[in-house]
């Protein structure tokens, strides 16, 4: 018995000479030894809730001999000020970086404050996101989509809004949530799509409702379930747990178009645990990273892993189109107008 396992783990090995480089293997393993020597890494992360983003720390942790991860989890685009005050009085916390506004990445960039890394990993991500990501600096690790969501309970699925459109009808006045783009990247997103389609317009009428407006693109799903607002727009990574637990919620695929908020990842160049950070960095885009999330119902980065059973496939649905340089350009532009709108 035991020569057989031998002889097994002896093919094995043959098989993993094969298939992964001898060099690899050994820059993996240095990676990982390095990385276990600095013990610990800070995790700058908007695009999920705080549970949920522990559980992902606790999983890397498993996986990588207890190498503990920090989570600071808060809004992309307070994630991103607390980031810069960091950089301009050279008091550097965060190890990685993920923001919920994929504009931040090329500004960090262009000022050079983005680590160089190739992370293995990234070979593995599905097209449309391998687009999206800037090869060595930022990638893609998450995507949620955004639609309408309503309370079941007050809201029957024959009365509930169909299209984006329909949150404007006057009786939806005072039960419409909504996030902020000042603090939540994705909501930032979700409006600039929305100006996209129906012009500014749609905000003006919108503000007549006068929806309840929060922080956290997170907020609506909170004021939906609890039945304090009735209607407003939602990600499927934060719905569909709610979904889940019974709660009386539902979603709505707008005939308008849904929207697809991307979140990419990076390492800061001054990152106080560098070999943690790439560790990290390669597990945010490994199959185990991916299947985790797609659970929850976030968008499958990767190639291979399926969504969430009965979620219908991104590339069947209509998706409301934006090119970084449009959120670039267009979110800060959102968040003034928003102001000004809204009041808020």
């Amino acid at each position: 018995m035991t020569q057989t396992l031998t002889r097994r783990a002896a093919a094995m090995a043959g098989v993993a000479s094969i298939l992964i480089p001898r060099g690899a293997l050994a820059a993996d393993s240095a990676l990982e030894e390095a990385a276990r020597k600095e013990g610990m890494l800070t995790w700058y992360v908007a695009q999920i809730d705080g549970e949920k983003a522990e559980r992902m720390g606790k999983a890397f942790s498993e996986a990588h001999g207890g190498i503990k991860v920090s989570v600071i989890r808060t809004t992309g685009q307070v994630a991103y000020q607390r980031l810069l005050l960091e950089i301009k009085n050279k008091t550097p916390q965060c190890d990685v970086f993920s923001t919920t506004d994929i504009s931040h990445m090329p500004a960090l960039k262009d000022r050079k404050e983005l680590t160089v890394y190739k992370p293995d990993n990234a070979a593995g991500l599905a097209p449309a996101f391998k687009a999206l990501s800037d090869e060595g600096f930022s990638y893609v690790t998450n995507a949620s989509r955004y639609f309408l969501f309503y309370n079941t309970d007050r809201v029957k699925a024959a009365d509930a809004p169909k299209a984006w459109t329909d949150l404007l009808d006057p009786k939806w006045k005072g039960r419409v949530a909504l996030g902020h783009p000042g603090f939540s990247g994705c909501t930032g997103v979700w409006a600039l799509s929305l100006k996209k389609v129906y012009g500014w317009r749609f905000f003006e009428q919108l503000a007549k409702n006068n929806p309840r407006i929060g922080r956290s693109a997170i907020d609506p799903v909170t004021l939906i379930n609890a039945g304090e607002c009735l209607v407003g727009p939602a990600s499927a990574n934060t719905a569909y747990p709610a979904i889940d637990k019974g709660n009386p919620v539902q979603v709505v695929h707008p005939s308008d178009g849904l929207v697809l908020c991307v979140t990419p990842s990076a390492i800061p160049i001054n990152a106080p645990h560098p070999s943690a950070a790439r560790l990290f960095m390669n597990w945010l885009l490994s199959d185990q990273y991916s299947r985790l999330l797609a659970v929850d119902g976030t968008e499958p980065i990767r190639d291979g892993v399926p969504t969430k059973p009965g979620v219908p496939l991104i590339g069947t649905q209509n998706v409301i189109p934006l090119t970084i340089e449009e959120i670039r350009k267009g979110v800060p532009e959102i968040v003034e107008q928003w102001r000004d709108t809204f009041g808020s």
